[in-house]
């Protein structure tokens, strides 16, 4: 493998973006089944299995946001045979973490004990696609031999534990990667509709004493069909869009990386893309739920660990959310 920050010797050409070269994740401890959620919850095993393919999630007991997001970025570096001090910049994609300041990606920085800049994204479940592209940029300019980049997410935390439409559907966990110049980065897309009516995180008003607007409750509140709706139409385009770039067909993808919030959407885009088998659109939701910003690249890092992806496999990741927002990216492995 050649050194990330040396030139490519054959072509003399600096590489245009990146390569993965190691995966990593974590998720606490606590397992919570959907027969669980019976317990406080007008609800079933069968009526979560149905509408979502859930069957299970990890919740955070002790565990910080951070406290994930700093054990996917150490398995990722071990993965990587990469030690902190080669790491030149840590991105992190989050809408739960701890503070609004300090950024996740310090706190990530500290623990690691790396020296180099940070910075979070927030752009719900479609933030790790922009956090792949933004990482992408960085590589283009130069300058960079190692980049690590964080999905961490602790949704239990910002979830109505009342309201059985939201709170069967996520759960808590971390993934990451790390990254080093390449060419594996081939394309990506990205749409957003402002909208914050089918989905929105309210933030809490504070104590002004002149501030006068009503307090929304600082926890999910989502229309489900309206989101589904958004997702099944969705999803196929952001793929035809990064293919269509690419100059390659569906016939080309050897798999698809989905965001993991709903099988019945997931099954829908499959159906959709006629041409791509339905084994090859992985899936761990019903281990883990919607773990936001986490979920590509927590799935990421069991398919490798699993000796799933083989070197050249073409991936593409597609995901949508809040904003509303759908992205996908075409990587080759």
């Amino acid at each position: 493998m050649q050194d990330g920050n040396q030139m490519n010797e054959t072509t003399n050409t600096r590489p245009r973006s990146f390569k993965i070269i190691g995966t990593g994740s974590c998720v606490p401890e606590k397992v919570v089944t959907n027969e669980d959620l019976t317990v406080f919850l007008d609800t079933s095993d069968e009526w979560i299995r149905s509408r979502s393919g859930i069957e299970q999630r990890h919740i955070c007991t002790t565990e910080t946001t951070s406290d994930l997001a700093i054990g996917a970025a150490r398995n990722a570096l071990e993965n990587a045979h990469t030690t902190p001090d080669e790491i030149d910049m840590i991105l992190c994609a989050t809408i739960s973490g701890e503070y609004v300041c300090p950024s996740m990606a310090a706190l990530v920085q500290r623990s690691l004990g790396a020296q180099c800049p940070c910075v979070d994204l927030s752009a719900a479940c479609t933030g790790w696609i922009y956090l792949m592209d933004t990482a992408s940029a960085f590589f283009a300019r130069g300058g960079i031999r190692k980049m690590l980049l964080i999905g961490a997410e602790s949704m239990s935390r910002i979830l109505n534990w009342h309201d059985r439409s939201t709170a069967v559907l996520f759960g808590d966990g971390a993934g990451a990667v790390v990254l080093e110049p390449g060419d594996n980065y081939l394309a990506s897309s990205f749409v957003t509709e402002g909208n914050d009516e089918v989905i929105a995180i309210p933030t809490k008003n504070g104590i002004s004493p002149w501030y006068l607007n009503e307090q929304k409750l600082p926890l999910v509140h989502m229309d489900g069909q309206e989101t589904y709706k958004f997702a099944v139409s969705n999803l196929p385009k952001r793929v035809d869009e990064v293919l269509q770039k690419a100059g390659l067909q569906e016939e080309d993808l050897d798999w698809v990386i989905p965001h993991q919030a709903n099988k019945r959407i997931i099954d829908s885009a499959s159906r959709r893309m006629k041409h791509v088998p339905a084994d090859h659109f992985c899936v761990n939701l019903q281990k883990y739920g919607n773990t936001s910003a986490a979920s590509i690249p927590l799935l990421l890092d069991e398919w490798n660990r699993a000796g799933r992806f083989k070197e050249n496999d073409l991936l593409v990741m597609v995901a949508f959310g809040g904003g509303l927002s759908s992205a996908a990216c075409l990587v080759r492995w």
